[in-house]
């Protein structure tokens, strides 16, 4: 089973209100390939919400207390981002999920690059909470960008294989 960000998936859970739909991710959760999470809204978040960057380092940093998850008002916010990545975590754990198409840049689920934390847009390498979490518990994780069908080959079965190769899905 694929786990795949729920914004991808054309859901309008994001920061702002809206979505980065991935044709290739609403086919796969419409197959009943993968499921949908967004550890921001399990973490109590609403939509929209004040961004949040992680201060002081990166996911692996807030996992260990290390650095903090901060919203642009100053309001920290590590917890809730702990509590949704702990939630994705046993939701991955209960659906045998291999492997994880994440949404890049974001604290929770940014895969090689988030924000700096100045809320200037400045990116640096790095994984986002929920990015860093899971493959601590040997989930792949791999970002939007890699949401390809040769990325995805390894994680299907055959007939899904083949119905992905169909544009039968409509804006």
């Amino acid at each position: 089973m694929i786990l795949i960000s729920a914004c991808l998936a054309g859901f309008n859970v994001r920061y702002d209100g809206g979505n980065a739909r991935n044709n290739l991710a609403v086919k796969l959760v419409a197959l009943g390939q993968a499921i949908t999470v967004c550890p921001e809204i399990m973490g109590g978040f609403a939509t929209p919400r004040v961004p949040a960057e992680i201060q002081g380092g990166t996911g692996r940093d807030v996992l260990t207390g290390r650095a903090k998850v901060m919203n642009r008002e100053g309001r920290d916010v590590t917890r809730q981002y702990l509590q949704g990545a702990q939630m994705v975590l046993k939701i991955a754990r209960d659906h045998g999920v291999t492997a994880a198409f994440l949404k890049q840049k974001s604290p929770a689920c940014g895969t090689k690059l988030i924000y700096d934390g100045k809320f200037a847009g400045n990116k640096v390498p790095g994984a986002g909470v929920t990015a860093t979490l899971l493959p601590d518990h040997g989930i792949k994780c791999f970002g939007d960008e890699d949401l390809t069908l040769a990325n995805v080959r390894p994680y299907v079965d055959a007939v899904t294989w083949e119905n992905l190769h169909h544009d039968n899905l409509r804006p």
